[in-house]
């Protein structure tokens, strides 16, 4: 059985981790694995349109067509095919797959914009997956992040378009555990960074990249005093998110986690934060 409370209205933007951003394709997840009560993540959802986001709960047992976008067929040849194990609460866009939320056993995943993105040419002797079910995909069949990772090692991700945009996206994942999980394709294979250190997730460039970019900044010892990058570009507010997860203070109980760790740019489309063990799931304000 699906446990789930969804809340809506405002949730305090005190103790927010990120700054208002005003781009486009400027989503962030953030992950908070190190506090003593909660595994908890959130993320934002900035987009120049409508996505027509739909929260949505699917239950177990039902039948999937990776090669499917809707009514339209996108994978043709050797499209996945599967039954999911797992029931799970999402967030759908543009009718044609999930790019948030999380299932019954506390897997989350969340896709975001990666202009970088290079799914490469299709090899039809894996299972294709159409790019918006990938998510959905690791939903309805992994339990873990480990289980996720072993299974979209067997398939493929196809691109796929909506509303003339193409998928371009990379995943995260996490589970009950604080387990995380960036996957971006680029130059046409997948690279993986697995582990409980991969907390954050913006856009461009990719994620080794990010990662360089972080280690020129010291945030070893954080301070209201000091200099921050202060741009909307995807890379400052990837150093921003790291500076100011450093100064969460520790919540006095697993509810107060929830909300210190929502994202709330003023310009999103939409925001979740999400306790992942109890699987609570907060949308602090709706679609606009």
């Amino acid at each position: 059985m699906l446990k789930r409370k969804a809340v809506y209205g405002v949730l305090a933007a005190a103790a927010t981790v990120l700054a208002a951003s005003q781009i486009a394709d400027a989503c962030t997840r953030v992950l908070w694995n190190d506090n003593k009560l909660a595994v908890v993540v959130g993320r934002t959802m900035d987009w120049p349109e409508s996505t027509d986001p739909i929260l949505t709960v699917f239950p177990r047992g039902m039948s999937r067509d990776g090669g499917r976008a809707g009514a339209a067929v996108a994978v043709a040849q050797n499209p996945a095919k599967w039954t999911s194990k797992y029931g799970s609460l999402v967030t759908t866009i543009y009718g044609i797959g999930t790019a948030d939320g999380f299932n019954e056993r506390g897997l989350g995943a969340h896709m975001l914009y990666l202009t970088a993105t290079d799914f490469g040419l299709r090899d039809a002797s894996k299972p294709g997956v159409q790019a918006g079910l990938w998510a959905q995909y690791a939903l309805d069949n992994a339990a873990t992040v480990n289980e996720a990772l072993a299974i979209l090692d067997k398939i493929q991700v196809v691109m796929v378009s909506a509303r003339g945009h193409d998928a371009n996206v990379h995943l995260a994942l996490e589970d009950a555990s604080g387990d995380s999980a960036i996957i971006e394709y680029i130059g046409g294979k997948p690279v993986v960074h697995h582990g409980r250190q991969f907390t954050i997730m913006t856009n461009d460039p990719p994620y080794d990249q990010q990662l360089a970019l972080l280690k020129t900044l010291d945030f070893s010892h954080p301070s209201s005093d000091m200099p921050l990058p202060g741009n909307v570009n995807p890379r400052d507010r990837f150093a921003r998110a790291d500076y100011y997860m450093a100064l969460l203070p520790q919540p006095k109980n697993e509810r107060e986690a929830v909300p210190e760790c929502s994202p709330s740019p003023a310009t999103s489309q939409c925001r979740s934060a999400r306790r992942m063990r109890n699987s609570v799931f907060t949308t602090p304000n709706t679609a606009r």
